[in-house]
């Protein structure tokens, strides 16, 4: 007569999933989505800061017509590596209001190109506003603009710039 043998340590009926091990599973399986959403979000829903941020304001034709005399000059670009060992291009310049009313706020576009002398990036970019105080006429104020990615069909040459955006200073009354 053959014998069965029976292991005494494992219990005959199913162990069952305690709500404490559920609920950690959620926790879980949550954390790793919202990292994944972060991960994958789109870059265009990302802020940049007040500074960096793309320009898409509208002029009159009063701002138009001041824009003619502001003077952008002393263009120096210069390249460095930063913390990050990435290489980062910077663009230092100065801008003089030859008009007779302060400016508020300035934004200048700039267009970068390659060897053809075609446009190979184009970006808008504050380089004067809040919490700055008001360019006033005949006065110079130096800006400093960075870029971390330009593109390689770049010509290394100064970009071409020209004023996107004027807010003058309202004529008291």
């Amino acid at each position: 007569m053959p014998q069965t043998f029976e292991n005494p340590e494992v219990p005959e009926n199913k162990r069952e999933i305690s709500p404490l091990t559920i609920g950690m599973g959620v926790v879980v399986a949550a954390a790793i989505l919202v990292s994944l959403w972060f991960l994958f979000e789109p870059q265009l829903s990302r802020k940049r800061p007040a500074l960096q941020q793309t320009v898409k304001l509208s002029m009159g034709s009063a701002e138009q017509e001041y824009a003619r005399r502001i003077e952008i000059g002393n263009i120096a670009l210069s390249r460095a590596e930063n913390f990050l060992h990435q290489e980062v291009t910077t663009l230092n310049g100065e801008v003089h209001n030859g008009g007779t009313q302060p400016v508020l706020a300035l934004s200048l576009t700039l267009e970068f190109s390659d060897d053809m002398k075609q446009v190979v990036l184009r970006e808008s970019r504050k380089v004067l506003g809040a919490p700055e105080a008001a360019l006033a006429p005949g006065e110079h104020r130096a800006f400093e603009i960075s870029f971390d990615h330009l593109p390689s069909s770049w010509n290394m040459q100064a970009p071409a710039m020209r004023v996107s955006y004027i807010e003058l200073a309202q004529p008291k009354q």
